[in-house]
């Protein structure tokens, strides 16, 4: 065991603050670090990680995920992550930083680190890997599925060096506004209101597209908004047994049908449960807009972040 630094004594405050009071990023970071399956998450990145050889060591693997994970959950570029490790006790202390005996690892190596899940496609691994564990802690998928999807802005501007917008981004209209970037597809289990299902697109692609992915197959109720009504077809082709329960419109014709809204208000007590993944990804931890280009480097964001907000979500069920 390492002799402790003055350095981590003032981190882990030691006797130093007697005043000092715990901060809601420190109740934060205390479950986070207390309910992710670090053991289990990094056994997914181990065998694509570099080892220690004749040059210099790698980084822990889970002091990198560690620092991966408050990128995410602080909506942080990664020279700003490296900024925000040097200032803050708290996300040190998360970490496992001394700064007495090491520095902080800089935003290159974070860029890394990044790139090595984005090459393997890990992000979609973490979020099966979550979905494996919060399973076997008794969070099952039940037989109804809600389908949503959000759209994740883009920058439109033109003024960069290639003198064009992102090429695999596009805009569409919602509304009487228009947006431009990617859609964020998921699929909700209708009992735990837990994301088991994720597809990025660009943004012009419409909703009831990638429906089949969404669904597990076993699906007796699928629910969503109008989007994905008279869909009938499309969700028999991977879910046989399912019974249409999305929202259908209402106006025929001039004339609205009270009945049928009736209906759909009451559907919708079921479908807003997808709301509160999308509240926890977009508004609690600012994924609203892309930070990088292409779809692929987001789509590794969106898995990693939808992971982590099911171990958010179903926290209360992990501390139990």
């Amino acid at each position: 065991m390492k002799q402790q630094t003055l350095a981590m004594a003032a981190d882990q405050g030691d006797g130093f603050e007697q005043y000092r009071k715990p901060t809601k990023r420190d109740a934060f970071l205390a479950t986070m670090e207390q309910i992710v399956p670090w053991q289990a998450l990094c056994s997914v990145i181990e065998p694509h990680y570099p080892k220690a050889g004749n040059g210099r060591p790698p980084i822990g693997l889970e002091r990198m995920l560690r620092m991966y994970f408050v990128q995410h959950w602080f909506n942080l570029a990664d020279e700003a992550c490296e900024e925000a490790l040097l200032d803050s006790t708290a996300l040190r202390r998360f970490v496992g930083i001394d700064l007495g005996r090491e520095r902080v690892p800089d935003g290159t190596t974070l860029l890394k680190f990044r790139r090595l899940l984005e090459q393997h496609k890990l992000g979609e691994a973490l979020f099966a890997k979550v979905g494996e564990v919060l399973q076997a802690r008794g969070l099952k998928v039940g037989t109804g599925t809600i389908v949503d999807a959000t759209i994740i802005g883009a920058p439109s501007s033109t003024k960069n060096a290639d003198k064009q917008r992102d090429p695999e981004m596009h805009q569409t209209r919602k509304g009487q506004q228009w947006y431009f970037g990617m859609k964020m597809h998921i699929g909700v289990d209708s009992r735990s209101g837990l994301a088991h299902s994720a597809v990025v697109t660009a943004a012009n692609v419409h909703d009831k597209h990638p429906l089949p992915d969404l669904l597990h197959g076993n699906e007796q109720r699928v629910y969503g908004d109008s989007a994905y009504a008279s869909q009938k077809a499309l969700i028999g082709s991977k879910a046989p047994k399912a019974k249409d329960f999305t929202n259908q419109r209402v106006r025929r014709g001039g004339d609205i049908d009270e009945a049928e809204r009736s209906r759909n208000h009451n559907k919708s007590k079921v479908r807003a449960r997808v709301e509160h993944v999308f509240a926890v990804v977009k508004r609690l931890w600012g994924f609203a807009k892309v930070r990088y280009r292409g779809l692929a480097k987001n789509a590794t964001r969106s898995f990693v972040v939808l992971g982590l907000a099911n171990i958010y979500l179903a926290r209360q069920r992990l501390m139990a």
